[in-house]
């Protein structure tokens, strides 16, 4: 009777007794434990990854002992938010601005991070073919697929180097998009992350741009439990992190784009939280 936790980032989870067992906790009401998996500005499509996260969250079930897993995969915060209030989750994965942003309205806490194997988000870089340092870039334009979230660019990602309003907005929506903005001369700088960094070498045309400047580096995805999770189920699934990308887990987090998951707490945010809320 055990099952996975690990799936989008919220599912129906009604507050059953809990008792404990030695490999985690089983609900007495049977009911599934719900995983949000949110994971924006990255490369696909929910559709394509939920049929691996399905598959990690079973995993995760069965290491924690739980009666069933419900588990959702997210690229928009609308669309995690909507599955928040409608399902009440357990627990969650989570890209770091999303993170900070659903923090306080949702009463998260820390219990782990995730390792993704093309990190997008835990550095960022401005780019430019012209430019020599990020003074050349204010007052020009610039591209970016990262500017729907000013507060989390501004206060965590600048560390006080800039402001959007320092630019020319060039909004995009596909990462490549950005850097080709850049390559064709359409803006003359760009703000991109470190996954569309290491692509730079990939793309026709772009090996005259360069990083102006880049940001210190960022916590990775966190991985958090909502308030609705009781304490021995929290202890429990943070115990397990270690073990659900190990053995028969190894394939489906390579397939998912997971290198490793871990337990955590709070001082490994605390940083980024105090940025953030400043």
């Amino acid at each position: 009777m055990r099952r996975t936790i690990l799936r989008g980032l919220a599912a129906a989870v009604s507050l059953g007794a809990i008792v404990a067992s030695p490999g985690g906790s089983v609900r007495a009401d049977g009911a599934p434990v719900a995983v949000l998996v949110l994971k924006e500005h990255g490369v696909g499509s929910a559709a394509q990854a939920q049929p691996y996260v399905d598959k990690l969250v079973a995993i995760t079930a069965k290491l924690n002992g739980w009666p069933g897993g419900k588990g959702e995969y997210h690229t928009r915060r609308d669309d995690a938010q909507r599955f928040i209030a409608a399902s009440s989750p357990h627990f969650g994965i989570l890209s770091l601005g999303a993170f900070l942003a659903l923090k306080e309205p949702n009463k998260l806490d820390v219990v782990g991070q995730a390792e993704v194997s093309r990190a997008g988000g835990k550095q960022y870089f401005i780019i430019s073919k012209d430019a020599v340092d990020l003074g050349g870039c204010k007052g020009k334009t610039l591209a970016s697929d990262h500017a729907d979230d000013p507060r989390f660019i501004e206060k965590v990602v600048s560390g006080g180097a800039f402001k959007l309003s320092d630019f020319s907005l060039v909004p995009t929506k596909r990462p490549t998009q950005t850097i080709k903005k850049v390559v064709s001369g359409e803006a003359a700088c760009a703000l991109i992350d470190d996954a569309q960094h290491a692509d730079l070498g990939h793309i026709e045309g772009a090996g005259a741009v360069k990083a102006v400047w880049k940001s210190d580096k960022l916590p990775p995805m966190a991985i958090v439990a909502f308030g609705a999770a009781p304490p021995p189920e929290r202890s429990a699934f943070q115990a397990s992190l270690g073990k659900v990308c190990a053995g028969e887990g190894a394939a489906v987090c390579g397939e998912v784009g997971l290198q490793s998951l871990r337990s955590a707490g709070p001082g490994d945010y605390a940083a980024v939280v105090a940025a953030y809320t400043k």
